[in-house]
């Protein structure tokens, strides 16, 4: 994740400038801000994320944005743990969107890996590792990172400590030592006298002691909450419709207005006649920004019918011969200058490629730009009254976009108050370091007097998606007389390297992956598993390549490719759950995939078959994941099934073309998504291996395409080395 390497360089000049003192002295401040921020007369605070009440009611504050993953709930499952909770009388609210609240443990988790000194970075201390996190800022919901980084790190660490000081306070009240107390469904008890006192009674003496650090956790085996299938807390309101989300914002005298943007991107406006908008019924203001145009009506309706009146004009940016061809065979000439962007892997790759008696086998493959299609566009509403600004959307760092949204109004931070809302689907489209809504929102209502809404059209939100990189791959491999692997070399193109995010873990002596670095005009975005989705398609169907080469089962021939430990069990428990080798009806046939991201391991079967017009039937996928410990296994397991049907959805059928610098796609009706009536059985499996815990909102979607793809030469000999599948059926 390119946008993380960079926040470590601004923490550390941060750091560098503010100096030790300063750093413990903001960490204190925040978490004064913090109790300030959500302490009330019905509550007292214990440390950041947690607020008990006198009546026994329990807040957890979560500085993550509900997209519908159901984190919220595994975070509330994870303090309640710690805090031997009453879950009756637990509630998740949103963290504002301050300072106080950065996602520090985030910070922490992907700072390590990512600026090369994992065990620098661990080391750091809780008040400077919070003052960068603040600094960035960073309140991301990404990454997989909320359970095995906020939950892990910190949510079960202040519901563990918050229980010491309420036994410590009890144990003073009581007049005995703390030993003698338990606690149980928000009851200190004392077993010798009989006598137990409610959390709520205990909580403003409690609330004044300073939380231990680096108190004990519980063991695994005592769990009551943590590994059961609570009910989501967001599901009541989703269903009886009284969710909020940033497309149901009305505000009074509020305005709706809608952008029609460069469609090449890097394009600017030269020039708009707004006489056919203003003459539009309910249009009120046509307004100029660099490199689109916007409408303000009464409603969006109005404002749609007014922009689609306009004829603006706007340059290509230079970026008119740019194209879908163009960009893989500028991708092609890099790979044949040989001069890579990065390499990892170790061996000597090129001696073993010579060597005697070795089958070299090489494969291309090429995979589109992909768009995040998520159901709800972009819908951000603004209010520029008495020098505050105030903006209500859902976005995936709330803390990011109440900054970038500052910078547009020009004002400072404390002037400006971003309210997080639920997001209608995002899958990493609604990071603001890449998008141009919370900007164009800010600047537009700095121009009007009410409050305004902009919404994106469908057809917009599709054009100028930030999308999953265009990339291509040559994979080379010797294979040795035994019928192993003895060489891997993968030299792929794209715009950054990610290669460290998937990690290559099949035992070969001499491995080699080199990134070309090749950019386009277009912006890029995270999307769903990020990098894992390209080596995912381009290592697992190597494999089956290579096990075809061997004449050996492509499962047999993975295991003998794998030594005994995490990942060995995973690809054999897939294949004993699925069946693999059993007879299957004619016209169906089986491919498996593995792949790993963010510490998650995740194995898959497709079964498939081909309809009359050549395009792929998945019937059924099975999973077996390893995450390490499960937090809510209901909720894990609809994860791990949205990624199997986003990663058959963007492999069998999604593609973002580009012609003339500008996206071909408009809507779902050209950019076609997979329909409920196509989506095949899923069955998902949980192996708890003690591992430490690993993200699960992303690791199910990888491997998907591939094994689909391996299915599909099992079924007709055809190798699919190009995405979408759907073009190739048709060539």
């Amino acid at each position: 994740m390119g946008m993380i390497r960079r926040t470590f360089l601004v923490g550390s000049a941060a750091l560098v400038g503010g100096g030790i003192f300063a750093i413990k002295y903001a960490d204190s401040s925040a978490r004064s801000a913090a109790g300030a921020l959500t302490n009330g007369k019905d509550g007292h605070n214990f440390g950041t994320w947690v607020r008990l009440g006198e009546d026994d009611s329990i807040t957890v504050y979560s500085p993550h944005t509900d997209i519908g993953q159901g984190s919220n709930t595994g975070l509330a499952q994870m303090l309640a743990e710690e805090l031997d909770a009453d879950w009756s009388k637990v509630v998740v609210a949103s963290a504002p969107a301050e300072g106080p609240f950065a996602t520090v443990d985030v910070a922490r988790g992907f700072l390590g890996p990512m600026s090369g000194f994992p065990g620098v970075v661990a080391a750091l201390p809780e008040s400077l590792m919070s003052f960068i996190a603040r600094s960035i800022p960073l309140q991301i919901t990404g990454g997989s990172s909320a359970l095995r980084f906020t939950g892990q790190k910190a949510f079960r660490l202040v519901g563990a400590a918050t229980r010491l000081a309420l036994i410590e306070t009890a144990a003073k009240r009581l007049g005995v030592p703390s030993t003698e107390l338990t606690t149980a469904d928000s009851k200190v008890v004392h077993a010798k006298s009989g006598k137990t006192l409610r959390y709520g009674e205990l909580a403003v003496e409690a609330a004044t002691q300073t939380l231990e650090r680096t108190p004990a956790l519980k063991d695994p085996g005592t769990f009551k909450f943590i590994g059961k299938s609570i009910p989501r807390f967001d599901i009541p309101a989703k269903v009886n419709g009284s969710a909020q989300y940033g497309m149901d914002v009305v505000k009074p005298d509020m305005r709706v207005a809608t952008v029609i943007a460069a469609p090449a991107r890097g394009g600017k406006l030269e020039s708009v006649d707004p006489a056919p908008a203003m003459a539009v019924s309910g249009v009120e203001k046509v307004i100029n920004l660099e490199s689109a145009v916007v409408v303000v009506a009464k409603g969006y309706w109005p404002a749609l019918k007014g922009a689609r009146a306009l004829a603006p004009k706007f340059s290509d940016g230079g970026n008119g011969l740019i194209s879908t061809a163009t960009i893989f065979a500028e991708q092609d000439k890099l790979r044949a200058g040989d001069k890579p962007t990065k390499t990892v892997g170790e061996g000597d790759v090129d001696a073993a490629f010579k060597a005697d008696g070795v089958k070299l086998l090489e494969a291309d493959y090429k995979m589109p730009f992909l768009h995040h299609a998520m159901m709800e566009p972009f819908a951000l509403t603004a209010h520029y009254k008495d020098g505050h600004l105030d903006v209500w959307g859902g976005m995936q760092d709330p803390l990011g976009a109440k900054a970038a949204a500052a910078k547009a109004a020009g004002l400072s931070a404390d002037k400006v108050t971003f309210h997080p809302m639920l997001i209608g689907g995002s899958f990493g489209r609604r990071l603001p370091m890449y998008m141009e809504v919370v900007d164009q929102v800010a600047r537009i209502a700095m121009q009007v007097p009410f409050p305004v809404k902009l919404i994106w059209s469908r057809e917009e939100e599709v054009a100028q998606g930030a999308y999953r990189p265009q990339s291509s791959a040559k994979l080379t491999a010797a294979l040795g007389q035994d019928g192993r692997i003895t060489a891997w070399r993968n030299d792929f193109a794209q715009p950054e390297a990610g290669i460290d995010e998937v990690p290559f873990f099949y035992d070969v002596p001499a491995v080699a992956r080199r990134h070309f670095k090749q950019v386009s005009n277009q912006s890029i975005g995270q999307w769903r598993s990020v990098n894992a989705t390209q080596h995912g398609f381009t290592t697992e169907s190597f494999m089956d390549e290579l096990a075809h080469l061997a004449g050996a089962d492509p499962v047999a021939f993975r295991l003998k490719h794998l030594k005994p430990g995490r990942h060995r069990k995973v690809l054999e428990e897939v294949a004993k759950r699925s069946g693999w080798g059993s007879p299957l009806e004619p016209g169906h046939a089986r491919g498996v995939a593995m792949v790993e991201c963010f510490n998650t391991i995740v194995a898959q079967v497709v079964e498939a078959s081909l309809a009359e017009d050549g395009t792929p039937k998945v019937h059924k996928a099975t999973a077996v994941v390893d995450c390490g410990t499960v937090v809510n296994p209901a909720a894990a397991e609809g994860q791990v099934m949205g990624g199997i049907v986003m990663g058959l959805s963007s492999g069998i059928g999604e593609a973002i073309t580009l012609d003339k610098g500008a996206v071909m796609q408009s809507n779902f009706s050209d950019y076609e998504v997979l329909k409920l009536a196509n989506a095949p059985q899923i069955d998902v499996h949980f192996l708890n291996s003690g591992a430490e815990m690993g993200g699960i909102g992303e690791p199910g979607l990888p491997p998907a395409t591939p094994a689909l793809a391996n299915a599909l030469f099992a079924l007709t000999g055809k190798r699919v080395r190009a995405l979408p599948i759907k073009d190739q059926a048709k060539a």
